[in-house]
Protein backbone atom coordinates (compact mmCIF):
# COMPACT_ATOMS: atom_id res chain seq x y z
CA UNK A 1 0.00 0.00 0.00
CA UNK A 2 1.41 3.38 -1.01
CA UNK A 3 1.91 6.22 1.43
CA UNK A 4 -1.04 8.14 0.04
CA UNK A 5 -3.34 5.12 0.41
CA UNK A 6 -2.02 4.46 3.93
CA UNK A 7 -2.67 8.08 4.85
CA UNK A 8 -6.23 7.77 3.52
CA UNK A 9 -6.85 4.62 5.58
CA UNK A 10 -5.45 6.30 8.67
CA UNK A 11 -7.60 9.36 8.08
CA UNK A 12 -10.72 7.24 7.58
CA UNK A 13 -9.93 5.29 10.74
CA UNK A 14 -9.46 8.49 12.71
CA UNK A 15 -12.70 9.86 11.25
CA UNK A 16 -14.56 6.70 12.29
CA UNK A 17 -13.09 6.99 15.75
CA UNK A 18 -14.19 10.62 15.92
CA UNK A 19 -17.71 9.57 15.00
CA UNK A 20 -17.91 6.95 17.75
CA UNK A 21 -19.87 8.37 20.68
CA UNK A 22 -18.07 8.52 24.02
CA UNK A 23 -18.34 5.91 26.71
CA UNK A 24 -20.20 7.04 29.82
CA UNK A 25 -19.40 6.14 33.42
CA UNK A 26 -21.95 7.29 36.01
CA UNK A 27 -20.61 7.05 39.57
CA UNK A 28 -23.59 7.58 41.89
CA UNK A 29 -22.91 7.75 45.61
CA UNK A 30 -25.89 7.37 47.96
CA UNK A 31 -26.78 10.21 50.37
CA UNK A 32 -23.63 12.21 49.59
CA UNK A 33 -24.20 15.89 50.32
CA UNK A 34 -22.05 18.48 48.59
CA UNK A 35 -20.97 20.50 51.60
CA UNK A 36 -19.18 17.50 53.15
CA UNK A 37 -16.59 17.27 50.35
CA UNK A 38 -13.27 19.09 50.41
CA UNK A 39 -13.54 20.78 47.01
CA UNK A 40 -17.01 22.00 48.02
CA UNK A 41 -15.55 23.74 51.04
CA UNK A 42 -15.41 21.28 53.92
CA UNK A 43 -12.36 22.19 56.05
CA UNK A 44 -11.65 18.74 57.49
CA UNK A 45 -12.67 15.88 55.22
CA UNK A 46 -10.13 14.23 52.93
CA UNK A 47 -11.45 13.58 49.41
CA UNK A 48 -8.33 13.69 47.20
CA UNK A 49 -9.82 11.71 44.32
CA UNK A 50 -13.00 13.75 44.11
CA UNK A 51 -10.91 16.92 44.32
CA UNK A 52 -8.62 15.67 41.54
CA UNK A 53 -11.62 14.86 39.36
CA UNK A 54 -12.89 18.41 39.90
CA UNK A 55 -9.50 19.80 38.84
CA UNK A 56 -9.70 17.77 35.63
CA UNK A 57 -13.28 18.58 34.69
CA UNK A 58 -16.15 20.86 35.68
CA UNK A 59 -17.54 21.11 39.20
CA UNK A 60 -21.12 22.33 39.53
CA UNK A 61 -21.30 24.37 42.73
CA UNK A 62 -25.10 24.32 43.05
CA UNK A 63 -26.68 21.09 41.86
CA UNK A 64 -29.99 20.18 43.51
CA UNK A 65 -32.17 17.07 43.37
CA UNK A 66 -35.85 16.76 42.44
CA UNK A 67 -36.70 14.70 45.54
CA UNK A 68 -34.87 13.83 48.76
CA UNK A 69 -35.65 10.09 48.72
CA UNK A 70 -33.77 7.49 46.64
CA UNK A 71 -36.29 6.15 44.12
CA UNK A 72 -38.17 9.36 43.25
CA UNK A 73 -34.90 11.23 42.80
CA UNK A 74 -33.47 8.53 40.55
CA UNK A 75 -36.63 8.31 38.44
CA UNK A 76 -36.38 12.04 37.78
CA UNK A 77 -32.67 11.77 37.02
CA UNK A 78 -33.27 9.15 34.33
CA UNK A 79 -36.29 10.82 32.68
CA UNK A 80 -35.88 14.58 33.03
CA UNK A 81 -39.32 14.72 34.66
CA UNK A 82 -40.24 16.39 37.93
CA UNK A 83 -41.84 14.01 40.41
CA UNK A 84 -45.38 15.25 39.78
CA UNK A 85 -45.40 14.38 36.05
CA UNK A 86 -45.95 10.66 36.66
CA UNK A 87 -46.26 10.38 40.43
CA UNK A 88 -42.94 8.73 41.24
CA UNK A 89 -43.12 9.83 44.87
CA UNK A 90 -42.12 6.87 46.98
CA UNK A 91 -39.79 3.87 47.16
CA UNK A 92 -42.33 1.63 45.42
CA UNK A 93 -42.76 3.21 41.99
CA UNK A 94 -39.96 2.39 39.55
CA UNK A 95 -39.86 3.32 35.87
CA UNK A 96 -41.97 1.03 33.69
CA UNK A 97 -41.50 0.00 30.04
CA UNK A 98 -44.02 2.59 28.85
CA UNK A 99 -41.92 5.38 30.37
CA UNK A 100 -38.77 6.78 28.76
CA UNK A 101 -35.38 6.51 30.40
CA UNK A 102 -31.79 7.40 29.53
CA UNK A 103 -30.54 3.81 29.56
CA UNK A 104 -33.12 2.62 27.05
CA UNK A 105 -32.15 5.45 24.71
CA UNK A 106 -28.49 4.44 25.01
CA UNK A 107 -29.14 0.74 24.49
CA UNK A 108 -31.34 1.37 21.46
CA UNK A 109 -28.57 3.55 20.01
CA UNK A 110 -26.05 0.71 20.22
CA UNK A 111 -24.57 1.15 23.68
CA UNK A 112 -23.91 -1.73 26.04
CA UNK A 113 -25.36 -0.65 29.38
CA UNK A 114 -23.77 -2.23 32.47
CA UNK A 115 -25.25 -1.80 35.92
CA UNK A 116 -23.39 -2.68 39.14
CA UNK A 117 -25.10 -1.71 42.39
CA UNK A 118 -28.51 -1.18 43.96
CA UNK A 119 -31.71 -0.57 42.02
CA UNK A 120 -34.25 1.92 43.44
CA UNK A 121 -34.93 3.03 39.87
CA UNK A 122 -36.35 0.60 37.29
CA UNK A 123 -39.26 -1.78 37.69
CA UNK A 124 -38.15 -5.39 37.07
CA UNK A 125 -39.87 -5.49 33.69
CA UNK A 126 -37.83 -2.51 32.41
CA UNK A 127 -34.38 -4.08 32.68
CA UNK A 128 -34.53 -6.18 29.49
CA UNK A 129 -35.08 -3.17 27.23
CA UNK A 130 -32.76 -0.81 29.10
CA UNK A 131 -29.78 -2.74 30.48
CA UNK A 132 -27.35 -5.17 28.88
CA UNK A 133 -26.19 -6.69 32.16
CA UNK A 134 -27.02 -5.91 35.80
CA UNK A 135 -25.66 -7.16 39.12
CA UNK A 136 -26.69 -5.94 42.53
CA UNK A 137 -23.45 -6.87 44.21
CA UNK A 138 -23.23 -8.05 47.82
CA UNK A 139 -24.02 -5.61 50.65
CA UNK A 140 -21.10 -6.96 52.68
CA UNK A 141 -19.15 -4.45 54.71
CA UNK A 142 -22.01 -1.95 54.94
CA UNK A 143 -24.53 -3.52 57.28
CA UNK A 144 -22.52 -4.22 60.39
CA UNK A 145 -24.05 -4.56 63.88
CA UNK A 146 -26.13 -2.15 65.90
CA UNK A 147 -24.19 -1.99 69.21
CA UNK A 148 -26.90 -0.32 71.30
CA UNK A 149 -29.55 -2.14 73.39
CA UNK A 150 -33.19 -1.43 72.54
CA UNK A 151 -33.78 0.65 75.68
CA UNK A 152 -30.84 2.95 74.83
CA UNK A 153 -31.80 6.23 73.08
CA UNK A 154 -28.89 5.60 70.70
CA UNK A 155 -30.57 2.46 69.36
CA UNK A 156 -32.25 4.30 66.46
CA UNK A 157 -29.30 6.61 65.77
CA UNK A 158 -27.94 4.50 62.87
CA UNK A 159 -24.47 4.78 64.43
CA UNK A 160 -23.26 1.19 64.16
CA UNK A 161 -20.03 -0.71 64.65
CA UNK A 162 -17.17 -0.15 62.25
CA UNK A 163 -16.66 -2.41 59.28
CA UNK A 164 -13.60 -4.44 58.37
CA UNK A 165 -11.49 -4.72 55.23
CA UNK A 166 -11.94 -1.92 52.70
CA UNK A 167 -11.59 -4.49 49.91
CA UNK A 168 -14.59 -6.51 51.13
CA UNK A 169 -17.54 -4.23 50.60
CA UNK A 170 -20.24 -4.37 47.98
CA UNK A 171 -19.12 -0.99 46.62
CA UNK A 172 -15.57 -2.22 46.09
CA UNK A 173 -16.77 -5.38 44.36
CA UNK A 174 -19.13 -3.44 42.11
CA UNK A 175 -16.32 -1.10 41.07
CA UNK A 176 -14.14 -4.12 40.35
CA UNK A 177 -16.89 -5.40 38.04
CA UNK A 178 -16.85 -2.03 36.27
CA UNK A 179 -13.07 -2.22 35.93
CA UNK A 180 -13.40 -5.57 34.19
CA UNK A 181 -15.59 -3.88 31.58
CA UNK A 182 -12.98 -1.15 31.15
CA UNK A 183 -10.34 -3.82 30.57
CA UNK A 184 -12.26 -5.43 27.72
CA UNK A 185 -11.85 -4.56 24.08
CA UNK A 186 -15.21 -3.58 22.62
CA UNK A 187 -16.33 -2.23 19.28
CA UNK A 188 -19.45 -0.80 20.90
CA UNK A 189 -19.62 2.23 23.19
CA UNK A 190 -20.62 1.42 26.73
CA UNK A 191 -22.33 3.05 29.69
CA UNK A 192 -21.40 1.85 33.17
CA UNK A 193 -23.85 2.79 35.92
CA UNK A 194 -22.52 2.47 39.48
CA UNK A 195 -25.33 3.13 41.99
CA UNK A 196 -23.28 2.45 45.11
CA UNK A 197 -24.15 2.32 48.82
CA UNK A 198 -21.76 4.62 50.67
CA UNK A 199 -22.20 6.97 52.50
CA UNK A 200 -25.75 5.74 53.17
CA UNK A 201 -26.59 4.90 56.82
CA UNK A 202 -26.05 2.98 58.98
CA UNK A 203 -23.10 5.19 59.82
CA UNK A 204 -20.34 2.60 59.59
CA UNK A 205 -17.16 2.60 57.52
CA UNK A 206 -14.35 0.09 56.92
CA UNK A 207 -11.95 0.00 59.85
CA UNK A 208 -9.34 2.49 58.66
CA UNK A 209 -12.05 5.05 57.76
CA UNK A 210 -14.50 4.65 60.63
CA UNK A 211 -12.45 6.68 63.12
CA UNK A 212 -10.56 8.82 60.61
CA UNK A 213 -12.06 12.05 62.02
CA UNK A 214 -12.36 13.22 65.61
CA UNK A 215 -15.81 14.58 66.49
CA UNK A 216 -14.34 17.53 68.38
CA UNK A 217 -12.53 18.71 65.24
CA UNK A 218 -15.71 19.11 63.19
CA UNK A 219 -17.21 22.52 62.40
CA UNK A 220 -20.32 23.33 64.49
CA UNK A 221 -23.44 21.37 63.61
CA UNK A 222 -26.72 23.08 62.87
CA UNK A 223 -28.59 23.16 66.19
CA UNK A 224 -31.70 21.11 66.93
CA UNK A 225 -33.60 23.97 68.55
CA UNK A 226 -34.08 26.04 65.41
CA UNK A 227 -37.40 27.91 65.57
CA UNK A 228 -40.51 27.61 63.38
CA UNK A 229 -39.73 24.28 61.79
CA UNK A 230 -42.24 21.85 60.23
CA UNK A 231 -43.82 19.35 62.60
CA UNK A 232 -41.71 16.35 61.56
CA UNK A 233 -38.62 17.78 63.29
CA UNK A 234 -39.95 17.57 66.86
CA UNK A 235 -42.12 14.51 66.17
CA UNK A 236 -39.29 12.49 64.66
CA UNK A 237 -36.79 13.44 67.33
CA UNK A 238 -39.27 12.36 70.00
CA UNK A 239 -40.36 9.15 68.26
CA UNK A 240 -36.77 7.98 67.66
CA UNK A 241 -35.59 9.31 71.06
CA UNK A 242 -33.01 11.52 69.35
CA UNK A 243 -34.16 14.34 71.63
CA UNK A 244 -32.31 12.46 74.41
CA UNK A 245 -28.98 12.63 72.56
CA UNK A 246 -26.54 15.50 72.94
CA UNK A 247 -24.49 17.49 70.46
CA UNK A 248 -21.36 15.41 71.13
CA UNK A 249 -23.14 12.26 69.99
CA UNK A 250 -24.44 13.88 66.80
CA UNK A 251 -20.89 15.09 66.12
CA UNK A 252 -19.74 11.48 66.42
CA UNK A 253 -22.35 10.50 63.84
CA UNK A 254 -21.13 13.14 61.43
CA UNK A 255 -17.49 12.17 62.00
CA UNK A 256 -18.28 8.61 60.88
CA UNK A 257 -20.31 9.99 57.96
CA UNK A 258 -17.20 11.87 56.84
CA UNK A 259 -15.25 8.62 57.13
CA UNK A 260 -17.77 6.95 54.85
CA UNK A 261 -17.27 9.78 52.36
CA UNK A 262 -13.50 9.29 52.46
CA UNK A 263 -14.07 5.60 51.77
CA UNK A 264 -16.34 6.49 48.86
CA UNK A 265 -13.53 8.74 47.62
CA UNK A 266 -11.03 5.87 47.86
CA UNK A 267 -13.31 3.61 45.80
CA UNK A 268 -13.62 6.38 43.20
CA UNK A 269 -9.82 6.50 43.06
CA UNK A 270 -9.74 2.80 42.17
CA UNK A 271 -12.12 3.51 39.29
CA UNK A 272 -10.37 6.61 37.92
CA UNK A 273 -7.00 4.86 38.05
CA UNK A 274 -8.45 2.02 36.00
CA UNK A 275 -9.97 4.43 33.46
CA UNK A 276 -6.53 5.95 32.93
CA UNK A 277 -4.67 2.61 32.98
CA UNK A 278 -6.96 1.06 30.35
CA UNK A 279 -6.63 4.00 27.96
CA UNK A 280 -10.21 5.19 28.37
CA UNK A 281 -9.47 8.66 29.70
CA UNK A 282 -9.79 10.20 26.24
CA UNK A 283 -12.93 8.38 25.09
CA UNK A 284 -14.97 8.27 28.30
CA UNK A 285 -17.05 10.88 30.11
CA UNK A 286 -17.09 10.38 33.88
CA UNK A 287 -19.93 11.78 36.02
CA UNK A 288 -19.87 11.85 39.83
CA UNK A 289 -23.11 12.70 41.65
CA UNK A 290 -25.54 11.49 44.31
CA UNK A 291 -29.28 10.94 44.64
CA UNK A 292 -29.64 13.28 47.68
CA UNK A 293 -27.88 14.28 50.88
CA UNK A 294 -28.10 13.33 54.55
CA UNK A 295 -28.78 15.16 57.83
CA UNK A 296 -25.82 13.38 59.48
CA UNK A 297 -26.54 14.98 62.87
CA UNK A 298 -27.48 18.47 61.69
CA UNK A 299 -30.67 19.84 63.27
CA UNK A 300 -30.52 16.89 65.68
CA UNK A 301 -31.59 14.55 62.85
CA UNK A 302 -30.07 11.68 60.90
CA UNK A 303 -30.67 10.14 57.47
CA UNK A 304 -33.42 12.01 55.57
CA UNK A 305 -37.19 12.67 55.50
CA UNK A 306 -39.47 12.58 52.44
CA UNK A 307 -40.69 16.20 52.62
CA UNK A 308 -37.56 17.77 54.12
CA UNK A 309 -35.72 20.18 51.82
CA UNK A 310 -32.80 21.76 53.62
CA UNK A 311 -29.67 22.16 51.50
CA UNK A 312 -28.00 19.29 53.38
CA UNK A 313 -30.55 17.07 51.59
CA UNK A 314 -31.14 18.79 48.25
CA UNK A 315 -27.62 19.98 47.34
CA UNK A 316 -25.39 17.28 45.96
CA UNK A 317 -22.03 17.16 44.21
CA UNK A 318 -21.95 17.04 40.43
CA UNK A 319 -18.57 16.79 38.74
CA UNK A 320 -18.09 15.92 35.07
CA UNK A 321 -14.82 15.05 33.35
CA UNK A 322 -15.20 14.92 29.59
CA UNK A 323 -11.74 15.53 28.11
CA UNK A 324 -10.48 14.38 24.76
CA UNK A 325 -13.80 14.53 22.92
CA UNK A 326 -13.46 18.10 21.76
CA UNK A 327 -10.87 20.85 22.10
CA UNK A 328 -13.68 22.92 23.57
CA UNK A 329 -13.69 20.97 26.84
CA UNK A 330 -11.75 22.90 29.46
CA UNK A 331 -10.69 21.64 32.88
CA UNK A 332 -10.69 22.84 36.46
CA UNK A 333 -13.82 24.95 36.06
CA UNK A 334 -16.53 25.82 38.57
CA UNK A 335 -20.03 26.39 37.22
CA UNK A 336 -21.67 28.65 39.78
CA UNK A 337 -25.17 28.82 38.34
CA UNK A 338 -27.82 26.45 39.70
CA UNK A 339 -28.48 23.16 37.89
CA UNK A 340 -30.58 20.08 38.64
CA UNK A 341 -29.68 16.41 38.89
CA UNK A 342 -31.88 15.41 35.98
CA UNK A 343 -29.72 17.62 33.72
CA UNK A 344 -27.34 14.64 33.67
CA UNK A 345 -29.84 12.81 31.45
CA UNK A 346 -29.96 15.58 28.85
CA UNK A 347 -26.16 15.96 28.96
CA UNK A 348 -25.54 12.26 28.36
CA UNK A 349 -27.94 12.25 25.43
CA UNK A 350 -26.15 15.19 23.83
CA UNK A 351 -22.74 13.62 24.39
CA UNK A 352 -24.00 10.41 22.76
CA UNK A 353 -25.61 12.27 19.85
CA UNK A 354 -29.08 10.96 20.72
CA UNK A 355 -32.26 12.98 20.39
CA UNK A 356 -34.86 12.45 23.12
CA UNK A 357 -38.20 11.21 21.87
CA UNK A 358 -40.15 12.46 24.86
CA UNK A 359 -40.92 15.86 26.33
CA UNK A 360 -38.72 16.56 29.33
CA UNK A 361 -37.58 19.52 31.42
CA UNK A 362 -33.89 18.83 31.86
CA UNK A 363 -31.23 21.08 30.37
CA UNK A 364 -28.01 19.85 28.81
CA UNK A 365 -24.91 20.99 30.68
CA UNK A 366 -22.76 21.05 27.55
CA UNK A 367 -22.56 24.89 27.55
CA UNK A 368 -20.96 24.74 31.00
CA UNK A 369 -18.64 21.89 30.00
CA UNK A 370 -17.50 23.82 26.93
CA UNK A 371 -17.40 27.15 28.77
CA UNK A 372 -14.35 29.29 29.52
CA UNK A 373 -11.39 28.21 31.59
CA UNK A 374 -11.10 29.11 35.25
CA UNK A 375 -13.68 30.01 37.82
CA UNK A 376 -16.66 32.12 36.98
CA UNK A 377 -20.34 31.96 36.28
CA UNK A 378 -20.45 29.37 33.51
CA UNK A 379 -24.18 28.85 33.93
CA UNK A 380 -27.47 30.70 34.07
CA UNK A 381 -27.32 32.82 37.23
CA UNK A 382 -31.08 33.45 37.05
CA UNK A 383 -32.12 29.78 36.95
CA UNK A 384 -34.25 28.56 39.84
CA UNK A 385 -34.28 24.91 40.91
CA UNK A 386 -37.18 22.90 42.30
CA UNK A 387 -37.79 19.95 44.60
CA UNK A 388 -40.92 18.03 45.65
CA UNK A 389 -41.69 15.50 48.33
CA UNK A 390 -44.20 14.05 50.75
CA UNK A 391 -47.46 12.17 50.35
CA UNK A 392 -51.17 12.90 50.37
CA UNK A 393 -52.93 11.36 53.37
CA UNK A 394 -55.67 10.02 51.05
CA UNK A 395 -53.13 7.97 49.07
CA UNK A 396 -51.98 5.28 51.51
CA UNK A 397 -50.23 3.41 48.69
CA UNK A 398 -47.51 6.07 48.76
CA UNK A 399 -46.55 5.45 52.38
CA UNK A 400 -43.81 3.04 53.40
CA UNK A 401 -45.76 0.00 54.68
CA UNK A 402 -45.56 -0.33 58.44
CA UNK A 403 -45.99 -4.11 58.27
CA UNK A 404 -42.54 -4.37 56.72
CA UNK A 405 -41.01 -2.42 59.60
CA UNK A 406 -43.28 -3.55 62.44
CA UNK A 407 -40.39 -5.01 64.41
CA UNK A 408 -39.15 -2.29 66.74
CA UNK A 409 -35.65 -3.74 66.30
CA UNK A 410 -35.59 -2.36 62.75
CA UNK A 411 -33.70 0.96 62.74
CA UNK A 412 -36.29 2.46 60.38
CA UNK A 413 -39.20 1.60 62.66
CA UNK A 414 -39.66 5.10 64.22
CA UNK A 415 -39.58 6.84 60.85
CA UNK A 416 -42.08 4.53 59.17
CA UNK A 417 -44.31 4.41 62.25
CA UNK A 418 -44.43 8.20 62.43
CA UNK A 419 -45.42 8.49 58.77
CA UNK A 420 -48.33 6.11 59.26
CA UNK A 421 -49.44 7.29 62.70
CA UNK A 422 -49.10 11.04 62.05
CA UNK A 423 -49.46 11.56 58.28
CA UNK A 424 -49.63 15.31 58.83
CA UNK A 425 -45.86 15.22 59.36
CA UNK A 426 -45.22 14.07 55.81
CA UNK A 427 -47.68 16.02 53.67
CA UNK A 428 -46.87 17.13 50.14
CA UNK A 429 -44.29 19.86 49.91
CA UNK A 430 -42.64 21.88 47.13
CA UNK A 431 -39.48 23.96 47.03
CA UNK A 432 -38.16 26.72 44.81
CA UNK A 433 -34.57 27.89 45.31
CA UNK A 434 -32.69 30.77 43.74
CA UNK A 435 -29.10 31.74 44.50
CA UNK A 436 -30.37 34.16 47.16
CA UNK A 437 -33.59 32.71 48.64
CA UNK A 438 -35.41 29.44 49.21
CA UNK A 439 -39.16 28.90 49.69
CA UNK A 440 -40.38 25.54 51.00
CA UNK A 441 -44.15 25.56 50.65
CA UNK A 442 -46.27 23.28 52.83
CA UNK A 443 -50.01 23.93 52.46
CA UNK A 444 -50.75 21.63 55.41
CA UNK A 445 -47.81 22.38 57.71
CA UNK A 446 -45.20 25.01 58.50
CA UNK A 447 -43.74 26.58 55.36
CA UNK A 448 -40.18 27.87 55.32
CA UNK A 449 -38.38 30.83 53.72
CA UNK A 450 -34.64 31.35 54.00
CA UNK A 451 -32.54 34.35 53.04
CA UNK A 452 -29.56 32.40 51.75
CA UNK A 453 -27.39 35.48 51.37
CA UNK A 454 -27.71 36.26 55.09
CA UNK A 455 -28.47 32.76 56.38
CA UNK A 456 -26.70 30.13 54.20
CA UNK A 457 -27.01 27.45 56.90
CA UNK A 458 -30.83 27.85 56.95
CA UNK A 459 -31.26 28.54 60.65
CA UNK A 460 -33.79 31.39 60.58
CA UNK A 461 -37.17 30.77 58.98
CA UNK A 462 -38.49 34.18 57.86
CA UNK A 463 -41.68 32.87 56.23
CA UNK A 464 -44.52 35.27 56.90
CA UNK A 465 -42.30 38.12 58.13
CA UNK A 466 -43.35 41.48 56.72
CA UNK A 467 -39.88 42.38 55.56
CA UNK A 468 -39.89 39.38 53.21
CA UNK A 469 -43.45 39.61 51.91
CA UNK A 470 -42.42 40.74 48.43
CA UNK A 471 -39.76 38.04 48.06
CA UNK A 472 -42.14 35.39 49.39
CA UNK A 473 -44.90 36.38 46.96
CA UNK A 474 -42.48 36.44 44.03
CA UNK A 475 -41.11 32.97 44.82
CA UNK A 476 -44.60 31.57 45.30
CA UNK A 477 -45.64 32.99 41.93
CA UNK A 478 -42.64 31.42 40.23
CA UNK A 479 -43.40 28.11 41.90
CA UNK A 480 -46.95 28.19 40.55
CA UNK A 481 -45.67 29.15 37.09
CA UNK A 482 -43.36 26.14 37.18
CA UNK A 483 -46.24 23.83 38.04
CA UNK A 484 -48.34 25.18 35.18
CA UNK A 485 -45.49 24.73 32.71
CA UNK A 486 -44.53 21.22 33.86
CA UNK A 487 -47.87 19.83 35.01
CA UNK A 488 -47.99 17.10 32.37
CA UNK A 489 -46.42 15.93 29.13
CA UNK A 490 -48.41 15.27 25.97
CA UNK A 491 -47.67 12.11 23.95
CA UNK A 492 -45.68 12.70 20.77
CA UNK A 493 -47.80 10.21 18.81
CA UNK A 494 -51.19 11.47 17.64
CA UNK A 495 -54.34 9.36 17.44
CA UNK A 496 -56.73 9.31 14.55
CA UNK A 497 -60.02 11.07 15.25
CA UNK A 498 -62.23 8.59 13.45
CA UNK A 499 -63.78 5.26 14.37
CA UNK A 500 -62.01 1.92 14.17
CA UNK A 501 -61.99 0.22 10.77
CA UNK A 502 -64.62 -2.55 10.59
CA UNK A 503 -63.30 -6.12 10.33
Amino acid sequence: MGSAAAATVAANSASAQDRRPPNLVLFMADELRAESIACYGHPLVKTPNIDKLASEGTRFAQCHVQNTVCEPSRCSFLTGWPVHVRGHRSLYYGLHPDEPNLFRYLKEAGYDVYWYGKNDLLSPDSFASSVTHAEAGPPSGVFTRNPWPKDDPRFYSFLWEKGKDKHKTGDYENVQSAIRILERSSAKPFCIFLPLIYPHPPYSAPEEFHEMYRPQDLPPLRPANTKRLPSFHAALRKKARWDQLNDAFFRQIQAVYLGQISYCDWVLGELTAAIDRTGHRDDTALFLFSDHGDYAGDYGLVEKWPNAMHDVLTRIPLIVRAPGMSPGFATGKVATGQVELFDVMATCLELAGIRARHTHFAKSLMPQLRGPNGNGDTGDASRAVFCEGGYNANEPQEFEPLNQFADAANPYYPKVALQNEQPETITRTSMIRTLTHKLIYRPDDQSELYDLAKDPRELHNVHGESGYSRVQASLFGELMNWYVRTSDVAPLEKDARGFPTPN
